[in-house]
């Protein structure tokens, strides 16, 4: 028996809204209740299957995952910007993100470009540097168009050193400069002396320790290893790197302590680094630009291999189309923030850093860390729900990234752009916070979804590759797939 509707539930002026199914208004209706019965359908969002040309895009993605799973990110050795990366120069200076140039990039952007421009010595004061910046005096460059990823604001001038990251499985070399630390560091906008004081001494002390040791390492640092381990140690790889900054200093201190004669000097090094738990996170990124890049190029492929912020803008890259960004305004982060700040300081999203959510860690695996709820807020059931979650818009799981607390089952890889509009489900991601001023430097960390704009004209630019008409529901069957990209044999593939 059904018990009759009460009015007070439903509030004598309010009334009640029905989308969907007409039967529920006339039941409302008949027990005396306001109705107004709208109607509305999902949207329809054709499961994209081939290309025009006949290309199966499952065969395509399939072929990408498989890629990044044979690659093997190993840390060869350590170079300055200007002499490692192909084609880099004088006046070249790379940044997070999309491409941007600096009459749009926002405050901590600027901020990084103007500390760079003085840490080099191009320019005498701030000041300075950003009347330069202004007169279009330095070439500004995505780091993922030279192969490169920088967090936060992500700025790479000519004599940061860079870690070398080389897949041993295809060849291809990934960079990305040492970390600094958190606070008042240069890749979150802040400048000044004492900011200048750590990137010279990280030249200086850190970087030819460092270098000597990582190239006395015969074969390698194994970063997809390290990255393994510290998944199952509680870290995800991207806001929380304890045990990945551990794992790292127990492979390279026998090194140090073998090429470094200086012993004050070793034992600088291995402070910086013990005091830093941000530390791997930018050999995190450099192992995970280097197992994406494999994938790009694969005709039909639909699977991400960029997904970056520069503050204003986010943008996304599909491995079937590797050259062409699709871009959104930059979202605004829900977080937990230092004393003394507010969402009011706050800049919107920004960094490369979601490279390693692209690469089937990071954000995606969550719940491999629940006590990364204390910094970006939180619970460990959120944990664990994002990673759960993100599995819905992933095609396949990695076979060598685990999660113990889902039984080992492999982390979600993959973003698939069809799945995300089929699902309407955006990529869940956990960042850090920069004040929206330049010079200031870190407020916070928090998280966010990734943006559905760039997301759809992705999928409006693989349409126009799949489909005969420009109106897929035009020519949608009853099960919801366009006629149009069923194999021209006529053979039905479902």
């Amino acid at each position: 028996m059904v018990e009759k509707a009460r009015p007070l539930l439903f509030g004598s002026s309010l009334g009640v809204v029905n989308v969907g199914l007409r039967a529920f208004a006339e039941s409302l209706g008949a027990q005396g209740v306001s109705v107004t019965d709208v109607d509305w359908r999902p949207p329809q969002v054709p499961r994209l299957a081939y290309t025009r040309s006949g290309l199966d895009i499952d065969a395509a993605n399939a072929e990408a995952v498989a890629r990044i799973l044979q690659g093997r990110p190993m840390l060869m050795g350590m170079g300055t910007a200007r002499q490692s990366i192909p084609g880099y120069h004088d006046r070249l200076f790379l940044h997070a993100g999309p491409p941007i140039e600096w009459e749009r990039m926002c405050g901590p952007q600027r901020g990084a470009v103007m500390g760079a421009l003085v840490y080099e010595g191009l320019a005498a004061n701030e000041s300075e540097a950003a009347e330069m910046a202004a007169r279009g005096e330095i070439e500004f460059a995505p780091c993922h168009h030279y192969h490169a990823t920088g967090p936060m604001a992500g700025i790479i001038s000519p004599s940061m050193p860079v870690f070398i990251v080389k897949n041993k499985a295809y060849g291809n070399v990934a960079y990305a400069t040492q970390n600094e630390g958190l606070g008042r560091v240069l890749r979150y906008g802040a400048y000044g002396p004492d900011v200048y004081e750590r990137l010279r001494w990280m030249e200086r002390v850190l970087y030819p320790t460092l270098r000597a040791a990582i190239e006395s390492i015969t074969g390698g640092i194994d970063l997809r290893a390290l990255i393994s381990q510290a998944l199952h140690m509680g870290d995800e790889c991207h806001n929380r790197n304890r045990a990945g900054t551990s794992l790292f200093l127990r492979s390279v201190t026998p090194a140090i302590l073998r090429t470094c004669s200086d012993r004050e000097r070793a034992a600088q090094v291995f402070e910086f680094i013990e005091g830093n738990d941000h530390f791997f996170l930018n050999l995190s990124m450099a192992a995970g630009k280097a197992m994406l890049e494999p994938a790009e190029g694969i005709e039909g492929a639909t699977l991400l291999t960029v997904m970056a912020r520069n503050g204003t803008d986010f943008g996304i890259r599909m491995a079937g189309m590797p050259d062409r960004w699709f871009v959104a305004p930059a979202g605004t982060v829900d977080g937990l923030y230092l004393a003394g700040f507010s969402e009011e300081d706050a800049n919107p999203d920004i960094g490369d850093s979601t490279v390693t959510e692209t690469a089937g860690y990071g954000g995606f695996a969550m719940a491999c860390a629940p006590a990364i709820a204390r910094f970006v807020g939180g619970s460990p059931r959120d944990a664990l729900a994002t990673t759960l979650e993100m599995y819905e818009i992933c095609f396949a799981e990695h076979t060598h990234l685990t999660i113990p607390a889902l039984g080992f089952r492999g982390t979600p890889l993959g973003i698939d752009v069809r799945k995300v509009m089929e699902t309407g489900i955006l990529p869940r991601l956990n960042t850090g916070i920069a004040h929206r001023d330049p010079g200031i430097g870190m407020v916070g960390a928090g998280v966010l979804r990734a943006p559905a704009q760039c997301f759809a004209e992705a999928f409006e630019a693989l349409k126009a590759l799949c489909c005969q008409s420009a109106v897929c529901a035009d020519v949608l069957d009853r099960r919801g797939v366009c006629r149009n990209l069923l194999p021209r044999d006529g053979s039905d593939p479902l």
